[in-house]
């Protein structure tokens, strides 16, 4: 199971939104104090919506509180990735891995540097044009965790909806034809 990790997220709506895409994609969520809101704040519940109440969620007091609590899921294999727009390779230069776990760090200041420099091997990034200094939290957290999904095959994720009152017409059948 994937592990999305929130060095001390500052914005409810963000992360209650984040709590959300952790729902939907079978992630954890892991979130590392301080944090900037309480975590019975309404613009929290307001984001995640109703499934909130489904979220695995897991707060440390501080980073070395958040190693140790998980060092028998590092030893076992599971890599720490930091998104950082400082990174020099990318999030598609990955490899991800199906228990790892995916760090991204408050949106006034992103991960400190003292962290970033003890996990250089790890650090990652979205590209982006120069003049924007970052993208919304969590958007970057959607934009990595379903590539890290992406890599694993979407593990567990449900197959193709169908419609509601209508069905798909489908290219099974049809011979040759153009399409369009």
């Amino acid at each position: 199971m994937l592990n999305v990790v929130l060095h001390q997220p500052e914005i409810p709506a963000n992360t209650g939104n984040i709590g959300r895409t952790c729902v939907a994609a079978g992630a954890v969520l892991h979130l590392i104090e301080p944090l900037g809101f309480s975590l019975s704040e309404k613009q929290l519940k307001r984001a995640g919506m109703d499934y909130w109440h489904k979220l695995d969620v897991r707060r440390y007091v501080n980073f070395a509180d958040f190693l140790e609590r998980n060092s028998a899921a590092f030893t076992a294999g599971a890599r720490l990735w930091m998104a950082t727009t400082k990174a020099e390779k990318t999030y598609a230069d990955a490899a991800f891995g199906a228990d790892d776990y995916i760090m991204f760090g408050k949106e006034s200041a992103g991960i400190p540097e003292e962290i970033l420099v003890e996990h250089e091997e790890g650090c990652i990034r979205i590209p982006m044009l120069d003049e924007i200094r970052s993208l919304n939290l969590s958007n970057s957290v959607a934009i990595v965790l379903y590539e890290a999904l992406r890599q694993n095959g979407f593990p567990g994720l449900q197959e193709a909806g169908q419609l509601h009152r209508l069905r798909w017409n489908t290219a099974a059948g049809r011979e040759g034809g153009d399409v369009g």
